[in-house]
């Protein structure tokens, strides 16, 4: 470890994580402290964290984004770098992160999420490059409150990072689906919050000209099956936002 890099935090939240903590751990060896948030897990996450050196604080579920800036705001050090269970930080960016921490060029980093599906590492259409903004000194950003597809939200340039964050959730394809109808309820509440409305229209095409942009013009078919059923899921929950937003206008409408 370079003497004059810049201390940094990783910080994990996790509910249940045991099957998936170990190895992002041990990626994360590298880091001044890792500090894990809790929120009730009942298979030896705790222990397993606590086990490789981790902070683990307890903490009641506040909704994705708020529960990731407890985290956060939970770090000893001002660098923080934002990693979820299923997540494994590969060599290469390891190596990118110390070097940048030496003397930082930016106060907040970006770099390549490569998402595992159907056992084989996606490297095109919508699962590559999956830019992730996770790396970043928490004075001059911040998770967002969303419910869902939280994000960082910083006040100055970002940098980007060579190297891939690797995220391996191992999960089957009938749990990723019912995580996926989760999410989609999810964003179509918060749609409907902002004030945004569905049409038959984005109904009808949101999932065509998805397809379209990922699967042809971003090549998404040469990542084999996987990658046709990775489009394929993500062209229908394209389709259920839509129609759940608009299960919700006309609820409302009939009330009134």
């Amino acid at each position: 470890m370079p003497a004059t890099r810049q201390p940094i935090s990783v910080a994990i939240i996790t509910l249940n994580a045991a099957s998936q903590l170990e190895d992002c751990l041990k990626s994360a060896g590298f880091a001044d402290e890792i500090v894990v948030v809790d929120s009730g897990s009942t298979d030896g996450t705790r222990a397993l964290a606590e086990q490789y050196g981790a902070r683990v604080i307890e903490q009641p579920w506040l909704g994705f984004g708020p529960q990731k800036q407890f985290a956060v705001e939970a770090a000893a050090h001002d660098w923080v770098l934002c990693l979820d269970a299923d997540e494994r930080v590969s060599p290469e960016l390891q190596t990118a992160i110390e070097n940048a921490l030496q003397s930082p060029s930016n106060a907040a980093f970006r770099f390549a999420r490569c998402n595992r599906f159907l056992g084989r590492y996606l490297k095109f259409g919508e699962g590559y490059p999956d830019w992730s903004l996770r790396l970043f000194d928490r004075r001059q950003a911040h998770w967002s409150d969303d419910a869902v597809h939280e994000k960082v939200v910083a006040n100055v340039a970002v940098g980007t990072l060579k190297g891939d964050l690797l995220h391996d959730s191992a999960e089957t394809l009938a749990a990723y689906l019912t995580k996926q109808n989760r999410y989609t309820t999810l964003a179509a509440d918060m749609a409907i919050a902002a004030g945004k409305r569905a049409s038959l229209g984005r109904l009808a095409f949101s999932p065509i000209i998805r397809f379209i942009k990922f699967y042809l013009i971003r090549q998404g078919f040469r990542d084999g099956l996987p990658g046709l059923v990775h489009i394929v899921i993500g062209c229908f929950n394209s389709f259920l936002k839509y129609a759940k937003m608009l299960e919700k206008q006309l609820s409302n409408a009939a009330l009134r």
